[in-house]
């Protein structure tokens, strides 16, 4: 059976791994510096050379890879059972080892889960471990990224794919039309993995009945943040949102968090004055329902924001949640429960929900006061009726009827 294109050209040499050079130093640095870090966080989209990268470090420095998938160990019984030897016993064959531990984004962090066994047993090891990994930066990593050397790779160029995929296809004899190479080559978006499985849909299908489909590849919020913030402002940075699912509302509110984390001096005061623009359109949009005014607020927020800043960075940058996020919903859960007592409030004394509204700071102890029967006529449910009973406890704590 022919092997898959994949498998065929996956780079087992630092030479052939395309558009990671920084990584590629950094990563022969982590080896000459063990002990003194003992494992190796390779962080990145998928596609883009985690795993050569660590099946090259063995094979250019003689060691045994011993390959292990996250995704298959997910509790701490099995992680200790199959990972605690393989650190612990010497290679038979070559003059050491290299622990692979492939897509730890599978490992559960909970305390019976396999995080906390991997974490121990980084400090216990006696080879060096490498660890990779979509997004490192979700919170049950955080003690492991303390352990760890953190590199992050980038998605490949259009051009560097298309690189491969003409060697790929030299290398099998074949030959397609520049415009679907250029397809393929645009739509993997960096994806070395995804644009050699459409080579070989191409290959095997033929381009008169295959069409390269879009690929709705969506990234991690933190990735898009990170790119706005650090990459080089483009034609491409106006389309940066594109793969995400979050809506322009919710990322303007992540760009408002992490500015400060980023810029500072005037490049913050233009962050800013740029974001307040974008909020300008949002409001236009919102209230008179100018909904063709997306298209600047997405402008300000994309180009403006990555422009604001002149000398961009590679800095590493621990990203934060929007704090205005959960404050946002939780007012507006309380709204919505107001809205709701009120409302069968006014329905019951035959009220309109204007007046009702009014008298809403009375509802607490108006309802302290009911008999059961016309309390079950009001047809509150449980959470209105704790809200009501904690609204009033609030009132009569602080001696203040501000509701």
């Amino acid at each position: 059976m022919t092997l898959p294109l994949i498998e065929k050209y996956r780079a087992s040499k630092f030479e052939d791994i395309k558009g990671q050079d920084q990584v590629i130093i950094e990563v022969r640095n982590f080896l000459k510096m063990f002990p003194a870090k003992k494992a190796l966080i390779l962080n990145g989209p998928v596609g883009v050379g985690k795993t050569s990268l660590a099946i090259a470090l063995a094979n250019e420095n003689n060691l045994e890879l011993f390959e292990l998938n996250a995704s298959d160990l997910r509790n701490r019984i099995s992680l200790n059972l199959i990972l605690r030897p393989s650190i612990q016993q010497q290679s038979l064959f070559k003059k050491g080892k290299l622990i692979l531990m492939d897509e730890a984004d599978g490992i559960t962090g909970t305390d019976m889960g396999g995080l906390p066994e991997l974490i121990a047993l980084i400090t216990k090891t006696k080879f060096p471990i490498i660890i990779t990994s979509n997004n490192i930066w979700e919170r049950k990593f955080n003690l492991l990224r303390q352990k760890c050397k953190i590199v992050n790779l980038k998605e490949l160029k259009e051009n560097e794919i298309k690189g491969i995929l003409i060697n790929a296809l030299h290398k099998e004899g074949k030959e397609i039309k520049l415009e679907t190479l250029n397809i393929i080559s645009k739509q993997s978006r960096g994806d070395v993995r995804a644009a050699l499985n459409d080579l070989q849909s191409v290959i095997e299908l033929g381009e008169e009945i295959y069409e390269v489909s879009d690929r709705e590849k969506q990234e991690s919020i933190f990735n898009i943040i990170k790119r706005l913030f650090q990459d080089k402002t483009s034609k491409d940075t106006i389309k940066i949102f594109e793969t995400l699912k979050e809506d322009l509302d919710e990322i303007l509110l992540w760009i408002e968090e992490n500015i400060p984390l980023e810029y500072q001096g005037k490049a913050l005061v233009r962050a800013f004055e740029v974001l307040s623009k974008a909020d300008i359109f949002r409001g236009r949009i919102y209230r008179y329902q100018y909904w063709r005014f997306l298209v600047y607020e997405s402008f300000f927020l994309s180009a403006g924001i990555s422009s604001a800043n002149k000398e961009k960075n590679n800095k590493f940058v621990s990203y934060k949640r929007p704090s205005r996020i959960l404050k946002i919903w939780l007012a507006n859960q309380k709204n919505a429960k107001m809205k709701s007592i009120v409302g069968k409030y006014a329905g019951f004394c035959h009220l309109s929900k204007k007046k009702a509204m009014k008298e809403k700071f009375l509802l607490p102890f108006i309802f302290d006061n009911l008999d059961e029967k016309t309390k079950r006529k009001l047809d509150f449910n449980d959470d209105e009726e704790k809200y009501l009973r904690e609204k009033r406890q609030e009132i009569v704590s602080n001696h203040l009827i501000n509701f």
